[in-house]
């Protein structure tokens, strides 16, 4: 063994050990749930949210008898019906939202997925009947889209083409909804299939009211285990599936390499074609190719302050390729982040499941090479001007109902650098309430000579493991949970988002939820305690934190927290005791607007200059609709931090984003951004300069028939100022991207 393979033994025997428990572990019985015959009738109809086709008569229908947020299973405050039915290719879905009072039903024009806290209508589709993984369709009464994957962790963005309208009544409102098989994903069968299903209704007045189709049961955390189950499509047929968008970029780039007196040089004009072809071969399974799928001038990354922060920021994904399935690569180790390929020149894409069996795989050629370079007390990054080839595949297994084994292997290589990362992961629901996740992951690396020789990273190749256990207990008041976590120094995850590594975590919570009555001022209060403690390998303190947070959801959907903690953290050697107090305040005092503040204050480590100073942050911001049709939402964060000698620092962030919405097609946006980092140089040991400010604005014509068939023109523009010169533009861009589905 070599000398960076001391302890890796014992890790990887108490990282397998801890999976093969899972292994023993007996699984739970289903829960019973009603089954509902979902009619073919062989009827299209016209979507346009009015509901008055004869076919509607003859559909499956229900009524949401239930408010399951924040009341706990109680009578609607609001009527709602809604009718299913199906042909050969396509779901068909009604909704009839009666209102007590029409003219307060909050409806606004957006682009999709952003429609906010309005009214809106929704179901959830599991169309394996897993109870792992669904479908998330939602439409406002403007009919403006929303769509997504929801899993046990979370959310995943994701955009399915398919039509919806509604329209606002003397009585309520109505939508329509029309989903092609070829959007879903199912297993294929020529007999009938069973589905989870739910309907949903967001009912947003003083307090933002979810109804829902059937009882839930708070201590039970399997929301899909209690699920309604429909029944039908039989021999119902996605289609030839298949989906072909070509692409057009057009874009030129001016830049001014001497400031502030430099000419603006003229770019090139650069002109790119692009393509990506989704096939799905099989009901459940979807090969996808794209040839330059990156296009990043289109959506601006949220500016977040980086003065004082020793790890790498995160920055979610925004590329449809990379969208497209991501849910399938997660894990709960992070070990899988594709904003780490920068460039992509092309790429193949693998997802699907078959049976109980979910694979997902992925090999991408980038012409960049972006890596992180992780460490315990901070982390560092470079770019390579050289390609690789990354490739990912995850493969799931479902043992029952309640019990997932996974795999997982990555590899990156380009010219002298090899990172790979292979492991096994579990997901197992012991009981309604308690649930274990558990991963074990080996590395290997290879970096090229420049990053051993500027960064201090070992030579040759060298490996390390990481393990992770998660038990997780929830029930309709009491929440508790344990993580444990080790990394181990020469652990590297280059195609995840792993910025630190030598370390080992242990932390536990505790949490009690008191729920509303009907006569509760509030709508649910928390309160929560959590430990954490954190190590290096040696034994090191890096982090400790003791910590309390209230939390008060109330009137006006309003959203309150108060978070004092105690906080001792190592760094370069030293150990620093702090005190710190967070307040947030967010409330949405009518249909029209949402205000927030975020305060949060007391000590902090000056990395820069390792000692202990003094920091208060703000962020806070609000967005107004005006009408139907215009949005604005201008938002701020500033940081100031004083040491004994005086101020250090202070850094602030300023936006202001405004757009027009045409219809739930077209809009028109602008964006400003504002960046003003100020420091003392007398007190820096780097001799930094006292002042550097960033001017970025954005405007943008986005026409989008689906999320496929786009057409974006805009501009763009930087600039910079420093105490020497005020601001100059650095660069400016004027760019076109048109794209068209044809789905076949």
């Amino acid at each position: 063994m070599g000398v960076h393979d001391k302890g890796n033994s014992s890790k990887m025997s108490r990282g397998f050990a801890i999976l093969g428990a899972l292994l023993f572990v007996s699984a739970l019985s289903a829960m019973e749930s009603t089954t509902h015959q979902i009619p073919r009738i062989d009827v299209r109809i016209t979507v346009d949210g009015v509901l008055d086709e004869a076919v509607w008569d003859d559909a499956w229908s229900m009524t949401l008898d239930y408010e399951v947020r924040p009341g706990e299973n109680t009578p609607p405050l609001a009527a709602t019906e809604v009718m299913v039915y199906h042909d050969q290719s396509r779901l068909y879905i009604g909704f009839r939202s009666q209102d007590p009072e029409p003219s307060a039903i909050r409806a606004h024009l957006s682009d999709r997925d952003n429609f906010g806290p309005d009214d809106a209508i929704g179901i959830v589709l599991d169309t394996f009947n897993d109870e792992r993984r669904n479908y998330l369709f939602m439409v406002n009464p403007m009919g403006v889209q929303l769509d997504t994957i929801e899993t046990m962790d979370g959310n995943t963005p994701w955009d399915g083409i398919w039509a919806s309208s509604a329209t606002i009544t003397d009585w309520g409102w109505s939508a329509e909804l029309e989903i092609p098989f070829s959007t879903l994903r199912f297993q294929r069968s020529d007999g009938p299939q069973v589905w989870g299903f739910d309907a949903i209704r967001m009912y947003p007045r003083n307090l933002s009211h979810q109804m829902g189709s059937f009882p839930r049961d708070r201590s039970n955390n399997c929301y899909r285990c209690q699920a309604h189950k429909i029944e039908g499509f039989a021999g119902v047929s996605p289609g030839r599936n298949l989906e072909i968008v070509p692409t057009l970029t057009a874009s030129r780039t001016d830049t001014r390499d001497e400031l502030p007196d430099g000419p603006l040089e003229a770019g090139d004009p650069e002109i790119e074609l692009g393509a990506t072809i989704r096939w799905g071969f099989t009901p459940n399974l979807t090969v996808s190719a794209a040839l330059n799928p990156d296009f990043s001038q289109i959506e601006a990354d949220a500016l977040q302050l980086s003065v004082n922060r020793p790890f790498a920021i995160f920055f979610p994904e925004l590329r449809p390729f990379f969208m497209e399935g991501a849910d399938f690569f997660n894990t709960t180790m992070a070990a899988v982040y594709t904003r780490m390929m920068r460039d992509p020149a092309w790429g193949l894409k693998l997802t699907g499941k078959e049976g109980d069996h979910t694979v997902g795989a992925y090999v991408v050629k980038d012409d960049v090479t972006n890596i992180i370079i992780p460490g315990s007390e901070s982390s560092d990054f470079t770019s390579l001007d050289q390609g690789n080839t990354s490739t990912v595949l995850r493969y799931r297994y479902d043992v029952g109902r309640h019990f997932t084994l996974g795999g997982l292997l990555s590899n990156r290589d380009g010219e002298g650098y090899l990172n790979r990362v292979a492991g096994i992961d579990g997901d197992i629901r012991l009981s309604p309430r308690d649930r274990i996740i558990a991963q074990v992951l080996n590395s290997k690396t290879r970096y090229p000579d420049e990053v051993v020789d500027d960064f201090e990273q070992p030579g040759g190749d060298f490996e390390d493991w990481a393990a992770e256990v998660i038990y997780t207990h929830d029930t309709r008041t009491w929440e508790w949970w344990a993580i444990y976590s080790d990394i181990g120094t020469d652990f590297r995850a280059d195609l995840g988002f792993m910025p630190w590594v030598n370390r080992i975590i242990y932390e536990a919570g505790l949490g009690y939820t008191w729920n509303a009555t009907e006569t509760s001022w509030y709508s649910r209060l928390n309160l929560k305690s959590k430990i954490a403690h954190v190590v290096d390998q040696t034994g090191f303190l890096l982090f400790h934190e003791d910590v309390v947070q209230f939390t008060v959801e109330g009137p006006l959907q309003s959203h309150s927290v108060i978070r004092p903690s105690r906080v001792r953290e190592g760094y370069n050697g030293q150990i620093f005791d702090f005190n710190r107090l967070r307040l947030h305040v967010c409330g949405k005092p009518n249909g029209h607007s949402q205000l927030w503040i975020n305060l949060e204050g007391g000590g902090k480590v000056d990395y820069a200059n390792t000692r202990p100073g003094d920091f208060i942050n703000f962020d806070g911001g609000f967005w107004y609709r005006f009408g139907r049709h215009f949005y604005m939402e201008p938002k701020y964060t500033r940081e100031r931090m004083e040491v004994d000698e005086g101020w250090l620092y202070t850094t602030s962030i300023g936006q202001l984003q405004t757009s027009w919405q045409f219809n739930p097609r077209c809009f028109i946006r602008a964006i400003i951004q504002y960046v003003d980092n100020q420091f003392n140089p007398e007190l820096y040991s780097d001799g930094r300069d006292p002042e550097d400010r960033r001017l970025f604005a954005q405007f943008l014509f986005s026409y989008k028939l689906n999320p496929r068939t786009v057409l974006f023109v805009g501009y763009s523009d930087n600039s910079a100022a420093t105490q020497d010169y005020g601001f100059t533009q650095t660069d400016r861009t004027i760019f076109a991207k048109v794209g068209y589905a044809w789905v076949l």
